[in-house]
């Protein structure tokens, strides 16, 4: 009798669970969970995370690596005979607005995690001007040594540069190198080494904001 209880109770149990098991197999707004690689080093094919300290001026582009752009080519190695790094920041009206990830490498690019954000780790040519990431460091790594200018960098970026518009914002102009101004067209600024160059775009302008570069750059 006991045995004869005990199925009659698990029958009524399973009776009473099973329109709930069938709602919840069915239900269409169950999320799903997408995870990310936690290691510093993983590689993707797009970057998994922004920069929360400004929005992206204008997307790297995909501008024909194919042709020499300005006299500068687009290897499928890094040139390092001449291997130096300026960094541009951009404000419009006040606000900071990033460099892409990307500017002057050839698609498809691969992006890696880093303690700072997503860095560009590969692609199929490297330009001798290019960027890794969104710090605003500009890489200048060529066979041969020249200077290159802000022009050359916009140029190879696929933006406009000029006294009244910095890619796609437009106002007046002011630039700053190294904290002093500078007067004159724009494009016309140096990428020398451990140049700090600032655009200001419209009305508001913040002060020349100061950029340490890291050890060895």
């Amino acid at each position: 009798m006991k045995t004869a209880g005990r199925v009659v109770v698990a029958a009524v149990a399973l009776a009473l669970a099973s329109p709930l098991l069938a709602a919840c197999s069915s239900n269409p707004s169950t999320p799903s969970v997408t995870t990310q690689p936690n290691s510093s080093s993983s590689t993707s094919s797009s970057p998994a995370s922004s920069t929360p300290d400004g929005s992206v001026l204008a997307p790297a582009g995909n501008a024909d690596q194919t042709s020499p752009v300005d006299g500068i080519s687009c290897n499928t190695d890094e040139q390092l005979a001449f291997h130096i790094h300026a960094h541009l920041a951009i404000y419009v009206n006040g606000a900071p607005k990033l460099l892409p990830p990307g500017i002057g490498i050839g698609p498809p690019l691969q992006f890696e995690q880093t303690s700072s954000g997503p860095s560009v780790a590969s692609g199929s040519c490297f330009s001798w001007l290019h960027t890794h990431d969104s710090s605003g460091v500009v890489h200048i790594e060529s066979p041969i040594q020249r200077v290159f200018t802000l022009g050359d960098l916009f140029d190879i970026w696929g933006q406009p540069l000029s006294a009244s518009q910095v890619g796609p914002a437009r106002g007046a102009v002011t630039a700053t190198i190294n904290g002093n101004p500078f007067a004159g067209d724009p494009r016309g600024i140096p990428l020398d080494a451990q140049n700090v160059i600032q655009l200001d775009v419209g009305t508001a302008l913040p002060q020349p904001q100061p950029y340490t570069f890291p050890s060895g750059s």
